[in-house]
């Protein structure tokens, strides 16, 4: 007996204001673009900006390090308050404050203004990255759709972060440092107004104030553990007080956090997320992927520049295969998604990175380069898969009113994951490395053990010393670097894999529920009035009856989550898709 499911016919608009949702999708993509270019369009200004300001190792540090650590504490803040009081709102703010900070980072003259920019900078880009993908989940209801959606926000953000040093070499080659955030002002005059303009309001559906103690919590919390994280990633040891003291506190913090969330009747996140496998589990394949990530792109720099001898030019050339085969991930992963489902999507992407860097082990002390470019394209092809349908199924696992919440979960665990991968596999790098250079025929002691810290360090010592020792310090370095190098792909290779066996949680097949939260079937769109749904076919034709519930109006420009008793009216059945064409909401077509 076949079955034909009715529903609601869709608006004209995804969103208030009349905006085409692709449209918005642009904005949104334009904003994410910023944020990924400012996170790395700094590094190639450094020896320019240190020459000119004149600050000192710890200044330098914090200037660097200062954006990324910000933003990552913020992002629950600034993620639960625009469930509260409207995403569109909370990003405009954003787009401001980005504005302001890169002005004054430009022209700053004292190392200090340049540091509180770039906390201000991490402000504004806490407000964006949880605001693009909240907004997201809200236009793009339809689930095949958002698929659609998110993989072209994630091409983006992975052709931002690869063009970040190539525009900031040009800028800083052809007029100086400020250049580089100088870029962000004519870019946020632009998107501002048309944010203002194209953008829907949307909140989420908590009721009760915002728990300012318990998002300050958060902060504190993340911003401890990160903190920690990058000391044990520069090598101070894990046990030491800088070290183990944020991290501790930082833990402490996110404990005492996730049980006052518990307890409060009106929490900023549903901790009740956490107990879908499907949600929990995204989050952990996301961190284990940016842990993989951060950390071999780190390495693999060190290994094409000290090893094989190639210029910053050509490094960011032989890495361009990985950014396109990223790019390409993310354009077709909606279809992918679609075809095989989550979990092998997400396995098999851990899969095919796995393989790919076991395959970069062949690397030696001479230039491979079809090996590399191979493996570099299979491993930027298999990470953004599995980032992407990652991203997609905690996105969609989690219910619109919690969308901020889920949002800047998912942006916090890639910024833990990108922290932790720098701090384990360089951790694992350094114990590897170390022991090849303490013993070596006519090399000090002293020299040896300065020599230890770096490959770079290595190759100036051995400089100094000149002559037989000299030379055998240096293929002794290139050696244990190489050898340390092996030993690091394998763990990560390790890491990957366990990935795979963690997605054995997700669904099977890619459900496309009737969502009665959005703004089509079940919530209400601001400026719209209530659609009737198309009248139900009889029952003598084997159809069930459609069910046609009355949205109440909203003022103009605002998408709200359904109620809980609206919730309850209008709740649908799970539909998986499958290969066969399923029809648009709306259509009147019969679905088989």
């Amino acid at each position: 007996m076949s079955r034909t499911n009715t529903a609601p016919a869709r608006p004209r608009a995804a969103a208030g204001g009349g905006a085409n949702r692709w449209v918005v999708l642009v904005v949104l993509c334009v904003s994410l673009l910023v944020v990924a270019l400012d996170s790395t369009i700094l590094h190639v200004a450094i020896p320019s900006l240190t020459e000119d300001l004149r600050p000192s190792s710890t200044a330098l540090l914090w200037i660097v390090d200062a954006y990324p650590l910000i933003c990552a504490s913020l992002l629950i803040l600034f993620g639960t308050l625009g469930d509260r009081v409207g995403r569109r709102r909370v990003l405009l703010l954003g787009y401001a404050l980005f504005g302001i900070a890169s002005a004054v980072a430009a022209l700053a003259t004292e190392p200090s203004a340049l540091i509180g920019a770039r906390v201000l900078l991490g402000v504004g880009g806490a407000m964006i990255m949880p605001a693009t993908l909240s907004i997201l989940r809200a236009v793009f209801p339809d689930r095949r759709e958002r698929a659609t959606a998110i993989g072209i926000w994630t091409a983006v953000a992975a052709i931002g972060a690869a063009t970040g040093p190539v525009l900031g070499g040009f800028l800083v080659e052809h007029y100086w440092w400020g250049s580089v955030f100088l870029i962000n002002i004519p870019l946020m005059a632009l998107i501002l107004p048309l944010g203002r303009r194209l953008l829907p309001e949307s909140r989420g559906g908590a009721d009760g104030p915002w728990d300012v103690l318990g998002a300050l919590m958060a902060a504190a919390g993340v911003l401890g553990c990160v903190l920690g994280v990058k000391r044990a990633g520069a090598g101070e040891p894990l046990l030491a007080l800088p070290t183990a003291g944020p991290l501790l506190l930082g833990a402490g913090l996110l404990y005492l956090f996730v049980r006052r969330q518990r307890r409060r009747p009106h929490p900023l996140i549903d901790m009740r997320l956490f107990s879908r496998a499907a949600f929990t589990t995204s989050v952990g394949c996301i961190v284990l992927a940016m842990l993989a990530l951060v950390g071999l792109q780190l390495i693999a720099v060190q290994y094409l520049q000290l090893v094989i001898g190639l210029s910053p030019l050509e490094t960011g050339l032989r890495l361009l295969p990985l950014t396109f085969a990223a790019m390409a991930a993310g354009a077709t992963g909606s279809y992918t998604l679609r075809r095989i489902g989550p979990r092998r999507m997400v396995g098999w992407g851990f899969v095919l990175t796995a393989a790919a860097v076991l395959l970069l082990t062949f690397m030696g002390q001479h230039d491979r380069p079809l090996l590399l470019t191979v493996g570099f394209v299979l491993l930027g092809f298999g990470l953004q898969t599995t980032l992407f349908s990652a991203y997609e199924s905690m996105l969609s696992e989690a219910p619109q009113r919690s969308a901020g919440a889920a949002a800047s979960i998912g942006e916090t665990s890639y910024q833990l994951g990108a922290g932790m991968g720098t701090a384990l596999l360089g951790s694992v790098m350094n114990a590897a490395y170390a022991p090849g250079l303490a013993a070596i025929p006519g090399v000090p002691a002293e020299a040896s053990r300065a020599a230890a810290n770096s490959l770079g360090e290595a190759y100036q010592v051995a400089g100094r010393l000149g002559g037989e020792a000299g030379g055998a310090l240096h293929q002794a370095a290139r050696h244990a670097f190489v050898n340390g190098l092996h030993l690091t792909l394998f763990v990560s290779a390790g890491l990957l894999l366990i990935g795979a066996a963690m997605a054995l949680r997700l669904p099977r097949v890619m459900e496309c529920p009737v969502d009665p939260e959005d703004p089509v079937s079940g919530g209400a769109v601001e400026g719209e009035r209530p659609v009737p749904s198309r009248p139900a076919p009889s029952e003598r034709d084997g159809a069930v009856p459609g069910r046609s519930v009355p949205v109440p109006s909203k003022p103009a420009g605002e998408v709200r989550a359904a109620e809980p008793s609206e919730r309850t009216k209008t709740s649908e059945p799970r539909v998986p898709a499958t290969r066969e064409a399923i029809e648009p909401a709306g259509s009147g077509r019969p679905a088989h």
